[in-house]
């Protein structure tokens, strides 16, 4: 039976998943971030190229990427229990999502980047521009369309990644769709956490790709 205790429990999901991806989005960008950054500038045709220096980010971020985020979850428990104090809970199952968002956000921000007109670095370059100022007035100004639009999907995402902790007693809407969608087979409520899920990613996309529609100088 639909009670005020489920609609709190509802509530309270929505809230535990919003924390979730959003402050797991942002510490995944200050990784990520640079991470794309380096990776962009010291590939064969960057600002500063280095062979060496991009294989060893190259391979980190394809072997992190090709684990599966529930496989992940669990190898990084130990990881998880060291940090936090305990594998369970939605700040625990930051960690993880941190772990997994990270080399996904680095990678957006290298495509980002590399669609940057190579002409404008040049015009920068002429004119006696150091590469961390091309870094930051430049490139990341550039692509900052690109930018927005990489980090609306990177939510998303995330997003999707944190319901899937609720294998692990994770948290948010995951959590209550597989207690009580699955093991309790009260599927009314797993219809309406996803419904909910759904809702979240459609509302942050929309509003990001507004953003980007905004910044963009070419319309």
């Amino acid at each position: 039976m639909w009670s005020s205790e489920v609609t709190t429990m509802i509530l309270k999901g929505v809230g535990e998943t919003l924390y979730m991806s959003g402050v797991s989005t942002l510490v995944g960008y200050v990784l990520g971030l640079p991470l794309g950054i380096l990776l962009a500038i010291s590939d064969k045709e960057g600002i500063r190229p280095n062979a060496a220096l991009y294989r060893v980010l190259d391979m980190i971020c394809n072997v992190l990427r090709s684990i599966p985020f529930l496989i992940l979850l669990i190898l990084l428990i130990p990881v998880t229990r060291f940090i936090v104090g305990k594998s369970y809970g939605t700040t625990a199952t930051i960690v993880p999502l941190v772990i997994a968002a990270a080399p996904f956000i680095a990678r957006m921000v290298e495509s980002s980047i590399k669609e940057v007109d190579y002409g404008v670095i040049e015009a920068a370059q002429s004119m006696g521009a150091n590469n961390m100022t091309i870094i930051r007035k430049v490139l990341l100004v550039e692509a900052r369309v690109s930018l927005i639009t990489g980090a609306t999907i990177a939510f998303g995402t995330i997003l999707g990644y944190s319901a899937m902790a609720g294998v692990i007693g994770g948290g948010g809407l995951g959590d209550i769709a597989i207690r009580y969608g699955y093991y309790r087979y009260q599927s009314d409520i797993m219809i309406v956490t996803v419904i909910l899920l759904v809702v979240l990613v459609q509302l942050f996309q929309i509003a990001g790709m507004k953003l980007a529609g905004v910044l963009d100088k070419r319309k």
